[in-house]
């Protein structure tokens, strides 16, 4: 119980202290995790957790399709297609049941996710003064 509870304020801490382009990658690392898991469970049968996996990974793909602003940069109209399109298929994938649709987010989420990272990256190293 205590480990559990560091690790909850652990957690908080790293949250409330990120960059939002840290928070972005934590999200979508989040959400990368939700749909592996998602999809161990569908493999094994094990439809209560599957569906609670993919709910949450609806949820992530939500906000951040709330979170967008398409028009803020080249591509943003695109990623939010994008993102509905993600949100659909995790639906289709949990009333379904299908293991095949949930590997197929979990290959776009992957993508998704390390994009953001290398962004992430990206935008870091240009506020490191040379």
């Amino acid at each position: 119980m205590m480990m559990t509870d560091a690790r909850a304020a652990y957690m908080d801490a790293s949250v409330a202290t990120a960059d939002p382009s840290r928070l972005l990658v934590m999200l979508c690392d989040r959400l990368v995790l939700d749909v592996q898991r998602a999809r161990v469970a569908q493999l094994a049968d094990s439809h209560e957790a599957a569906h609670h996996q993919l709910l949450h990974a609806q949820a992530i793909v939500t906000e951040l399709r709330n979170s967008l602003d398409p028009t803020g940069f080249r591509g943003g109209v695109e990623l939010g297609a994008l993102y509905d399109y993600l949100y659909e298929q995790l639906v289709l994938a949990n009333i379904r049941r299908d293991v095949v649709v949930t590997e197929h987010c979990e290959d776009l989420v992957t993508q998704v996710a390390d994009i953001w990272r290398q962004a992430a990256l990206a935008l870091a190293r240009r506020a490191v003064p040379a």
